[in-house]
């Protein structure tokens, strides 16, 4: 049985075109016979004819199995040419697909589904690759009354991916030999939306509550006990005005994180150098870092040290990580920026010499709107949003940001890239 169809019987086309293609010899010897008997030939002519007639048609019944064999060879020719238009179209469809038998047996996979959930042989078992409970139960149950089904599933490895799987049967014609088709459809970026928009709801209206009732309020006074107070009015406008600019700032971040969440599981395929971003990065921050009496030093290896990237991103990225550096480790008066190249990997660091994180506080750096002193950084102008975007960058990126500290020492955020392939 085939896996892209099950080929129908030929048998009544074939024996049409056999009574078709012998019409005019039995015609011919059905006249040859009438017209011996009717000539008055002697005895032993007339059976001599009708032999001859007899063997005719013989020979050519004989010689019609050879007409079948080659009208059932350009037949699975042509069932063959379908076949393999079929697995065409599979391989180039963008959605993961597999068809596997009734044992659970994979018997086909294409190349999108080797993509988004690794090596699936021939051969393999099916129940092996998808060992998530609703997977286990969709496949099982679908074997059972072959009806079709579907269900949400997700893959956390290596960033996270939610899909709508389906599995059908292919045939109708029951018994062990039945094959099945389990098609993904990627719903990862409406997921990634609905979370965002609850991250909104429940982040983003909190941040917002503090500026927006300060501005009211000041509004209002303005309007009242204040209206021909100058110096008040003039208070209270410059208090106005860093709400708004802090409402702006919040609001600019959470657009910048939702750009990169989109954009999360699309692989970067530009090569970058790492030196000329990190010396970008430590000129464009040297008027900052000034202001605050922080002085930025650099030990960074002769380049080029390539990575594959996305220049913009990973500008961001080092940024980031500098501006909170020179904001939060101001007492130390100093940052370095590292960067060194071994067989292990490629190492990006970024050291302060401050007041240190407690350790706390140093697992969950990372999740959004997450603030070690909360009050510090609204007096520095943090959103709480800067880390999240260096780690949703990092992770598109493959790479890891290990953080260490000790409290009165300083930390020093590093950014790890695996070996690069020449």
């Amino acid at each position: 049985m085939s896996i892209w169809g099950q080929e129908g019987s030929g048998t009544r086309r074939r024996a049409l075109e056999r009574i078709s293609r012998s019409r005019y010899v039995l015609g011919a010897a059905a006249f040859l016979t009438v017209l011996v008997l009717n000539s008055g030939a002697s005895f032993w002519l007339s059976f001599a004819v009708l032999m001859f007639v007899l063997l005719a048609v013989v020979l050519l019944s004989a010689s019609l199995p050879r007409v079948d064999s080659q009208n059932t060879a350009l037949h699975a020719s042509n069932t063959a040419i379908f076949r393999l238009s079929g697995q065409q179209l599979a391989e180039q469809l963008p959605d993961p697909l597999i068809i596997f038998d009734h044992d659970g047996t994979i018997l086909y996979a294409n190349p999108a589904a080797a993509g988004a959930f690794g090596s699936l042989t021939r051969g393999g078992t099916l129940l092996m690759h998808f060992r998530a409970p609703e997977m286990q139960a969709l496949v099982q149950s679908v074997m059972i009354d072959g009806v079709a089904r579907s269900v949400d599933y997700s893959e956390r490895v290596p960033v996270e991916r939610w899909y709508r799987a389906t599995v059908l049967l292919l045939d109708q014609t029951g018994g062990a030999d039945r094959q099945y088709l389990l098609s993904f459809r990627d719903l990862t970026e409406a997921h990634r939306l609905e979370r965002m928009r609850s991250d909104f709801v429940a982040n983003a209206s909190h941040e917002l509550r503090t500026p927006l009732a300060s501005l009211s309020g000041f509004i209002e006074t303005l309007r009242g006990p204040a209206r021909n107070d100058e110096a008040a009015r003039d208070n209270f406008l410059e208090i106005m005005q860093k709400q708004a600019e802090r409402m702006a700032r919040l609001i600019d971040d959470l657009l910048s994180l939702s750009r990169i969440e989109m954009k999360a599981h699309i692989a970067v395929k530009d090569q970058v150098d790492l030196t000329a971003i990190l010396n970008h990065v430590a000129d464009s921050m040297r008027p900052l870092a000034a202001g605050l009496g922080v002085v930025i030093e650099q030990d960074i290896d002769p380049g080029p040290i390539k990575v594959l990237g996305d220049r913009d991103e990973l500008t961001q990225v080092f940024q980031n990580l500098v501006e909170n550096a020179c904001k939060y480790g101001q007492p130390g008066k100093r940052i370095i920026i590292e960067l060194k190249q071994g067989s292990d990997g490629i190492r990006a660091t970024v050291q302060d010499f401050g007041p240190g994180i407690p350790e706390e506080h140093i697992p969950r750096l990372t999740e959004r709107f997450y603030r070690v002193n909360i009050e510090t950084s609204r007096a520095q102008k943090g959103t709480g949003l800067g880390l999240a975007i260096v780690k949703h960058i990092l992770t598109r990126h493959r790479a890891r940001l290990v953080v260490r500290s000790r409290v009165g020492e300083g930390s020093s955020f590093t950014v790890l890239f695996g070996p690069q392939k020449p």
